[in-house]
């Protein structure tokens, strides 16, 4: 494993609890609901119009998800200029998931703006790389006995 199970465990709850930053300053910056895309999340999970069911579900989605891909992450990705690398890695998985996987199967994600979707993709590769890489540079500080 390239990266210890705490380091990982610790870049994907950075992540995921951050990511979401840019999309919700666009959203006050452009006079838009804050929560049109945790809604739109909770939807791919559940129909319904509860704003506590849709919040629930968007938090269940939202680290389900992110597990998943900061696990593949964390086999690809390597361990030099690891920031770097997860961000190039969360634009691809941004491409993936706005461009190919919303459109099909997930209506209201694919209707939300695009680039604030986006820079939260990049929110996340940002926050679970630079974590990773925060880690491995603290790892190497340590005596080795």
């Amino acid at each position: 494993m390239r990266f210890s199970p705490r380091a990982l465990a610790t870049a994907w709850l950075m992540a995921t609890v951050f990511s979401g930053a840019p999309s919700t300053v666009y959203a006050f910056a452009s006079g838009g609901s804050a929560l049109e895309a945790t809604f739109a999340a909770g939807r791919m999970l559940i129909d319904s119009n509860s704003p506590w069911a849709l919040f629930a579900a968007a938090a269940l989605v939202h680290g389900s998800v992110s597990a998943f891909w900061a696990g593949v992450a964390g086999m690809v990705l390597p361990r030099r200029h690891t920031a770097a690398w997860a961000i190039a890695f969360a634009a691809a998985v941004g491409m993936l998931d706005l461009r190919v996987i919303a459109p099909i199967w997930f209506p209201h994600i694919a209707a939300l703006a695009f680039w604030p979707q986006m820079a939260d993709h990049l929110m996340w590769g940002a926050c679970l790389g630079g974590t990773l890489q925060a880690a491995g540079r603290l790892r190497s500080l340590e005596p080795r006995c």
